[in-house]
C-alpha cells in the first residue's frame, strides 16, 4: 500500500505500482482525491493502472469503477434533516444516519483503454455501465 498525501507525489507513486504484477488503485474520498480527481484518473490510465473510486462521478469522468454511497440519498435524506431542524426539532434529538444506499458504476471506455475484460457476471451487479 503507497499512500499519497499530494498530488506530485502520486505521479512517481503510479510510476511504481504500474510497474508491479496485478497492481491496482483504491482512491479513498478525501478533499485532495476530489479537487485532482482529473489528474488522479488521467495518472491511473496513463501507467495502465486498474482503480476503484468513491463516488459515481469518478467513472463518469473517465475512471474504471467506483463503488460507494449514493450522494443524491444522502443529500435527499438531509434535507429531511434540514426540515425537522427548521420545524423546531433539536439537532441532538435526530439519529445519527449511515449510508443506506450504495452504487456500482462500471466505465467499460476506461476497461477498454486499460485492456481489462469486465466480467458479465460482475456488469449484470452493477447500478449503471458507460458505454
Amino acid at each position: 500500500m503507497t499512500r499519497v498525501g499530494q498530488i506530485r507525489a502520486a505521479v512517481g507513486s503510479g510510476a511504481e505500482i504500474g510497474r508491479e504484477p496485478n497492481g491496482g488503485l483504491i482512491v479513498l474520498p478525501d478533499i485532495t482525491t476530489m479537487n485532482h480527481r482529473d489528474a488522479i484518473i488521467e495518472l491511473a490510465t496513463r501507467h495502465r493502472l486498474p482503480a476503484m473510486y468513491p463516488f459515481r462521478y469518478f467513472a463518469v469522468s473517465g475512471g474504471l469503477m467506483s463503488y460507494g454511497a449514493d450522494l443524491r440519498d444522502i443529500f435527499r435524506r438531509a434535507a429531511a434533516y434540514v426540515d425537522h431542524i427548521l420545524k423546531g426539532t433539536s439537532p441532538g434529538d435526530l439519529p445519527v444516519q449511515a449510508p443506506t444506499w450504495f452504487e456500482v458504476i462500471m466505465n467499460l471506455n476506461a476497461a477498454k483503454a486499460l485492456g481489462i475484460t469486465m466480467p458479465p457476471l460482475l456488469l449484470a451487479r452493477a447500478d449503471e455501465v458507460i458505454e
